[in-house]
């Protein structure tokens, strides 16, 4: 390809004079048809920004060398064309460019910022671009150009750069092409191509930058990629193995990205012969295997991300040889894309599935990697670390983020993390720690500071409130577009900040400081913050979560102090033993004040009218406390509030009508107090009120009649009141449950029976009539917490295979054929192998079937004479995967009750999927629980069986049904109940006899001669309110576990 045909002089003797004119000749032809084709070039596109304005060929203006985004060489040819566009949110954009602040993993040191950019251009890229025969730089990124790569810009031999990285461009790459023997630079990231990557070797001989990342390539990768310099293929639906001699030719090879693919076996070996590798990021594939300790060999890595994938074993203490190692992921919880940068539709969208970790990791961390000099970031949660916190972190000088959460690990918190001056962000909650914290570390200096959820005693000190090195906010690290620290640093603190518990966060400006204290073992006063506010930034916002310990003492106002300094603060104190009145005055000293949840406490007195000054308040919890009075009307001043609970007291007077004024109020509850009067009807007129509950009040009247027309309620009560009149109702709102225990003029319809009724409560216990309690009721309790914890137990293995199959279904690969393996726990004499159990069964044959359920049927089987087991034969249908799989049942193996059939062992592939048992005839318990319990929805919530999401309010609902067998001597789908229809379950057959008056007939014969009235029907209330549908109103085991202890007489 050359230039546009021009006519050549003959050839003739000339002078000097003529040979130097016929050069300029020739010079200036050449020069006019760069120029044409540029002004073809421009006709051929949308630019409604005018980007290319200046490019203008009429008589009088600068030359084409002069024109924006070109440069040319000394003989006015084109050698370069770079017009960056503003990426845009256009059609088919996928990635943009000015949101690398939020997007820093992607290809750091190649990416380049676009934010100067005054527009983009739209269209197809026109062949004639070939024409520039001189071009060496062709840089069209982040504009709006669609439709296949013309193959003439293969063919141009010079082209050093092709950099169109985030337009739409769309087909697939050639395998074979003629052109660009001296690319360096090949950069088609984020855009839309597609099939597999077959380019020849010896096109790329000199080639220094691969970026690929973010199209839809195929297939495996060729191994001469290894020789360029920095290789990023990430997000991509590559497929097989990492190549095995990735390390052979690997010598200039600094850095290399594959994350985001469907990479499947072991991480090879050879890749530790790439001693220039600087970074490697391997996230969100399917590798599994070990870490190979060849990596420790890897003197200049500075970065290594290893989450999301199947890997195990232990973490190689050859990694402390990385002296140059600064980041350190294991494992990430975060997702490492952005909601913007993954509409609805968009490719990007099925990596959403990837935000699932499976590493799962054996023993402790090893010391030589805490010790390393250059560390900034070791991340960790939930990778089945166990042991102590290593004490020796060096000299920690670049240490600003550890996250060892979700973990098993014991033992105290370090007081070496106080020699750590630069250490911002520390979360070791959900662990064993035990022990009293150290007041020398430097708490006030940290942005984040987790500890909850472990076993920590002792007072929160007071920590020593030194001068802290900057701290910046979670978008401050964004400005390096090089160092892959700091992007790392950026990422994890925007992300993390995203998925703080609170209720409103500004989306930009603001400096998030959250400390978390709760579900510890914490006592004494909460004297003051640990944050001395520092003015430093345009948003302060401060959290301070201390819930669920047993700090005591008066109410801390003392923590408000610093509010005139701090533009938010959400405080949570929830659950604790404060035995103090609420300041009278507080609504007056902390009006930044948006979130204060004070409930489950102790504390008297009545609720202050000043808390109608807190203009920020978003979320007001101040329920199951002992707060008396009337509720201030002025509460009905704060205009933003959304979230109000004052449940569980002892409240008398009406409800007041000013509460009608908060039009952003989302939940209002008010149950169990002693509230009377009418239901004001402005509340219900609410237009985003979605729960109201008004139960176990003594409220009176009629139902307001805007009920009738309310559309956004999902959660609504008003039983065990006095309300009179007709159920003025709309459809969704009118259930029994939802208006039993009053006086209305009409019965409520009896719904079929396959309809699930419940008797909803509030977020906790539904007081029954009021009684005494002569009696202990602590065998009760303590048999159902026994028997609920052995059912959760067997349920491990289930939502394993829920969590597992979601993520297989997304992300299968072509790794080979099924393995028929079996892993076994436990050794019983006889060789097990997928053969001889499949074989004792008959292939599974019907006749060897002893129990059938939701999610699969239970087969005898005889591997030897003498030998039975149970093998329960999981319907795959019903499931999406097997690495968290493998993962739960490995935990779950390692545990042993004696209300739990043993599990031998499982097989767990893409087509069949069983768990082994060891047999017990005769239908006993331990066998019911087994096959009962994981093969139907008779102890399974709601919101698990239809999303296989599994929380903590679904334990509680599994613990619900089994007090409910506990009271009853009923199982959860009882042969007594087939005459209700098909389905119809213990919850249904308590709800109906409550709802019919007929309580007695629940319980057991000779439980109801023996036990305390009253108490056995608040027991069997507290059990069917565990089993409500909506999760916000159902309990949480704690607040279960309290009112049982309440039933419990002074003596027990």
């Amino acid at each position: 390809m050359g230039p546009p045909p021009f006519r050549l002089l003959p050839t003739v003797a000339a002078g000097p004079t003529l040979l130097l004119f016929l050069a300029t000749c020739f010079v200036a032809v050449l020069g006019d048809s760069d120029e044409s084709v540029l002004v073809q070039l421009k006709s051929s596109l949308s630019d409604p920004s005018g980007l290319l304005s200046s490019w203008d060929s009429s008589s009088g203006a600068p030359g084409h060398c002069a024109w924006f985004g070109v440069s040319c060489d000394a003989g006015s040819r084109v050698s370069s064309l770079n017009l960056t566009g503003n990426g845009g949110s256009g059609k088919g954009s996928l990635f943009l460019c000015a949101d690398s602040a939020q997007f820093p993993l992607y290809a750091r040191g190649v990416r380049r910022n676009c934010l100067g950019s005054g527009g983009k251009l739209v269209g197809k890229l026109s062949p004639l671009i070939a024409k520039l025969t001189e071009l060496r730089v062709l840089a069209l990124p982040f504009n709006g150009l669609y439709g296949e790569l013309p193959a003439e810009i293969w063919g141009m031999e010079k082209l050093e750069v092709l950099d169109l990285e985030g337009n739409s461009l769309s087909g697939s790459l050639p395998a074979q092409f003629v052109g660009m023997k001296n690319l360096r630079v090949l950069n088609l990231g984020y855009n839309q191509f597609l099939g597999e990557l077959s380019m020849s070797a010896s096109n790329f001989a000199d080639l220094e930058v691969l970026n690929l990342a973010g199209n839809s390539l195929n297939g495996s990768i060729p191994g001469f990629v290894s020789r360029a310099r920095a290789v990023h293929l990430s997000f991509n639906q590559f497929t097989g193995s990492i190549p095995s001699d990735i390390g052979n030719d690997c010598g200039r090879l600094e850095h290399l990205d594959l994350s985001g693919n469907f990479f499947c076996g072991e991480i090879p070996s050879g890749i530790g012969s790439c001693a220039e590798l600087r970074s490697l990021l391997l996230y969100s594939n399917m590798l599994e295997e070990v870490i190979p300790t060849e990596i420790g060999q890897l003197e200049k890595l500075e970065v290594l991300d290893l989450s999301r994938n199947t890997l195990s074993g232990k973490i190689p203490a050859e990694l402390g040889n990385c002296g140059n190692l600064s980041v350190l992921v294991l494992s990430n919880l975060l997702s490492p894309l952005q909601d913007k940068n993954t509409a609805e539709g968009s490719f990007l969208s099925r990596f959403h599935s990837m935000n699932d970790e499976y590493n799962y990791f054996q023993g402790e961390i090893p010391e030589g990697i805490t010790k390393l000099p250059r560390l900034s970031i070791l991340w960790a949660p939930r990778t089945n670390l166990e042991g102590k916190i290593p004490t020796n972190w060096g000299t920690c000088d670049n240490l600003e983020m550890v996250n060892l959460a979700q973990n098993y690990l014991t033992g105290g918190v370090p007081q070496q993390f106080s020699y750590c001056k630069k250490l911002v962000f520390l979360d070791l909650s959900s662990n064993k720690l035990n022990g009293q914290l150290s007041e020398e570390i430097e708490v006030s200096c940290m942005t984040v500071f987790d500890v909850s959820g472990n076993a920590l005693s002792g007072s929160i000190p007071r920590f020593h409130n030194s001068s802290c090195l900057s701290i910046s906010p979670a978008n401050g690290y964004a400005s390096d577009a090089i160092n892959w620290s700091t992007g790392y640093l950026s990422f994890i603190a925007y992300r993390a900040q995203g998925g703080l518990p609170l209720p409103s966060v500004p989306a930009d400006g603001g400096f998030v400081v959250y400390h978390n204290f709760g579900r510890n073992n914490f006592t004494g006063t909460l004297s003051s913050l640990p944050f001395i506010p520092r003015r430093l930034y345009a948003q302060m916002i401060y959290a301070l979560f201390a819930g669920e310990n047993s700090l005591s003492g008066p109410f801390p106002d003392s923590i408000f102090e610093n509010c005139q300094n701090l533009d938010v603060i959400a405080i949570n104190i929830s659950y604790n033993k404060f035995s103090a009145p609420i300041p009278s005055g507080m609504g007056k000293s902390c009006r930044s004040l948006i979130l204060l949840d004070a409930s489950g406490n102790q504390i008297p007195g009545s609720v202050p009218p000043s808390l109608g000054e807190l203009v920020s308040l978003v979320g007001l919890n101040l329920s199951w406390n002992s707060l008396q009075g009337q509720i201030p009307p002025r509460l009905g001043q704060v205009r933003g509030l959304k979230y109000l609970s004052l449940a569980g007291n002892n409240l008398t007077g009406s409800i007041p009508p000013s509460l009608g004024q908060l039009q952003f109020l989302e939940v209002l509850d008010l149950s169990s107090n002693s509230l009377s009067g009418e239901i004001p009807n402005d509340i219900v007129q609410l237009k985003n009120l979605t729960v109201l509950l008004l139960n176990n009040n003594r409220l009176s009247g009629q139902l307001p009649t805007g009920l009738m027309n309310v559309t956004a309620l999902t959660s609504f009560n008003v039983s065990f009141n006095d309300l009179f009149g007709p159920l003025r109702l709309n459809d969704k709102l009118l259930k029994c449950s939802n208006v039993i225990g009053n006086h209305f003029s009409q019965p409520c319809p009896i719904r079929p029976s396959a309809e699930l009724q419940r008797v909803d409560s509030s977020a906790n216990d539904v007081a029954a009539p009021s009684g005494g309690r002569p009696s202990s009721f602590n065998a009760v309790e303590i048999a159902s917490i026994a028997s609920a914890s052995a059912i959760v137990s067997v349920l491990l293995a289930l939502i394993g295979l829920c969590i597992y199959t979601r993520k297989w279904k997304q992300r299968k690969s072509n790794c080979g054929s099924v393995r028929k393996e079996l892993s076994v726990f436990i050794d019983i004499g006889i060789p097990l192998t997928f053969e001889n159990v499949v074989l004792a069964t008959g292939n599974f044959n019907a006749s060897n079937c002893i129990g059938s359920g939701g999610f699969g049927a239970t087969y005898k089987a005889e591997v030897s004479p003498g030998v039975l087991l149970a093998i329960k034969r999981l319907a795959v249908g019903r499931f999406q995967g097997a690495q968290q799989f493998h993962a739960e049942i490995k935990t779950l193996a390692r545990h042993h009750h004696r209300n739990l059939v043993t599990l031998i062992g499982y097989h767990a592939s893409e087509t069949e999927m069983f768990l082994i048992y060891k047999y017990l005839p005769g239908g006993t318990s331990e066998t019911h629980a087994t096959t009962g319990v994981a093969g139907t929805f008779g102890y399974v919530a709601p919101e698990y069986a239809m999303t296989c999401r599994v929380s903590d309010k679904a334990d509680v609902y599994s613990y619900g049904v089994v007090l409910l067998e506990l009271l009853s001597d009923k199982k959860a789908l009882d042969p007594s109940f087939s005459s209700y229809g098909n389905g119809f379950n213990i919850v249904q057959w308590a709800c109906m006899l409550l709802r019919q008056g007929r309580a007695k007939e629940f319980f057991t014969a000779g439980l109801w001669d023996v036990g305390p009235h009253d108490d056995l029907v608040e027991v069997l209330h507290l059990a069917v309110v565990c089993t409500i549908d909506s999760l916000s109103t159902r309990p949480t085991m704690k607040h279960v576990a309290r009112r049982l202890k309440q039933l419990q007489p002074p003596s027990c």
